[in-house]
């Protein structure tokens, strides 16, 4: 028999390290928190301003109870690990708004009406929105966060709607609405089973990767592309705000009303040499390969591999973003 301390020591020593604890707060229109609060918050910015910061690999998951946050939120690199659960029956029950645009923000980067710089962001059943209208660049979210995952939310704008800026991203059963680049940036990001859905005569995309080497671009997968009743009125795909803007779609039903092109030179007639936009395996009345730009491409079974979410977002740490997807209720 080893004596009882010496016993003791043995099992401390041959336990499984200790993981940091999660934190979870609250915030509810009816909340009575205040900067002094540790779980319940009247605003989602409040939480963010004064949670508790979970540990070294802890988690910050932010309940939202269904209601309209007029207000602007920033989760900064200090938030890193943060998770918005919206907990209302659908997303539409989780609205955060505002309506800044480019002239009242002074500028189209200040005028967002959520902005995310921590890593490992997560949000499931929400909405983010402007509602500035056709005043011009309005964003509802910029996401420069490595490692984000959207399921289940809503991006609601006109003109540049999502700006997926910076890092790799993994948007899933989501909605996504806007008139003109209304999904632009730089970010590598791939859209799952996700409805795109043009409100006006303009552009999905306007993804602005600015050399070849980057590792960036824009994916859409297994999704579906709806418009507005537009008339007579055509939309495109994309366009490239930087001269290797590149997108790839997939797998997409796509509607009649989108221009056969299919893509668009950043202005006038002249043609884009370095972009890269893609397509394989698309349906629907839009799908038509053999009349689209002559210097867009469609690829094969094969090379579309590459772009799916657990190719084209893994990265050098193994990443897998469908996997942290489905840990999301």
């Amino acid at each position: 028999m080893y004596p009882l301390a010496f016993s003791c020591l043995v099992s401390v020593l041959n336990a499984p390290p200790l993981r940091a604890q999660d934190v979870h707060v609250h915030v509810s229109p009816q909340g009575k928190g205040t900067k002094e609060s540790t779980d319940d918050f009247p605003t989602i910015q409040m939480a963010m301003d004064h949670a508790p910061q979970p540990g070294p690999d802890g988690r910050l998951y932010v309940h939202i109870a269904p209601g309209i946050y007029d207000e602007r939120v920033i989760v900064t690199q200090n938030r890193p690990r943060t998770t918005f659960l919206g907990t209302g029956s659908e997303p539409s029950a989780v609205v955060i708004s505002a309506a800044q645009n480019a002239r009242t923000a002074q500028g189209t980067f200040f005028s967002e009406t959520v902005e995310i710089n921590g890593e490992g962001f997560e949000a499931d059943n929400l909405t983010f929105r402007n509602i500035a209208g056709p005043t011009g660049q309005a964003v509802a979210i910029a996401v420069r966060s490595d490692r984000a995952v959207f399921k289940h939310c809503r991006f609601l704008g006109d003109q540049d709607t999502l700006f997926a800026d910076y890092g790799r991203q993994y948007y899933l059963d989501s909605f996504i609405a806007g008139g003109v680049d209304f999904i632009f940036g730089n970010a590598a990001a791939v859209f799952d089973h996700v409805e795109i859905h043009e409100t006006r005569s303009g552009y999905l995309t306007a993804q602005s990767r600015t050399a070849a080497s980057q590792k960036t671009g824009y994916v859409i997968l297994n999704s579906k592309v709806t418009s507005e009743d537009l008339g007579e009125q055509q939309f495109f795909l994309g366009r490239p705000w930087r001269e290797y803007s590149r997108v790839i779609v997939l797998q997409t039903e796509l509607p009649a009303n989108l221009n056969p092109l299919g893509w668009s030179p950043w202005s006038g007639d002249e043609t884009p040499v370095h972009a890269y936009y893609a397509e394989w395996g698309n349906v629907g009345p839009g799908a038509r390969p053999r009349q689209r730009a002559s210097w867009s491409h469609q690829i094969s079974s094969t090379d579309a591999k590459q772009y799916f979410p657990e190719t084209f977002l893994r990265g050098g740490d193994g990443w897998n973003p469908q996997e942290e997807a489905r840990k999301l209720p």
